[in-house]
């Protein structure tokens, strides 16, 4: 791609490429990517959980095939803001990933993300089995998407890049 059809933005993360979501769960993570542009999420997959050494050569063959140049993770925190246990045990997930990837991984709030997932997956008439197939992944679209349009909101101010 040339210089000039990669779009830039602030910060040291240069061109804007993929973003990866995940919404980390005990038995699986729903993974969702955005556009090279930055601008759309999309859902990509539910991993089921096995080993983390099993569970990491998934992520890492993710990343290599969709040229990801940074990750957010779904931060759990409770309706008045503050870190849980849930919270606590995502933020040992988002250090284990940062140190075995070397990219940048963004936590973000995800309250209520699942519920929006179920609610729009029953809006579509999706069944109940169909739901439980999906559901982590349309929570990972959600909360990359809300991530995507915040930056697309500081970059329109003339903000920069990550966190």
């Amino acid at each position: 791609m040339s210089g000039t059809a990669r779009r830039t933005r602030g910060g040291n993360a240069g061109p804007v490429g993929r973003t990866l979501a995940f919404d980390y769960g005990d038995r699986r993570i729903g993974i969702a990517v955005s556009d090279p542009m930055g601008m759309a999420a999309r859902p990509l997959m539910t991993l089921t959980r096995t080993i983390w050494a099993r569970d990491l050569e998934r992520i890492h063959a993710i990343i290599r095939e969709h040229e990801v140049r940074r990750i957010v993770v779904g931060l759990p925190l409770d309706m008045d803001g503050r870190r849980g246990a849930r919270a606590r045990v995502t933020e040992g997930f988002i250090e284990k990933i940062k140190g075995a990837t070397g990219l940048p991984v963004i936590p973000w709030d995800e309250r209520l993300t699942t519920v929006q997932a179920e609610r729009i997956l029953i809006s579509g008439d999706v069944r109940r089995e169909r739901r439980r197939q999906v559901i982590d992944q349309v929570a990972a679209v959600i909360l990359l998407q809300a991530y995507l349009d915040s930056r697309a909101a500081v970059d329109g101010a003339g903000g920069g890049e990550e966190e």
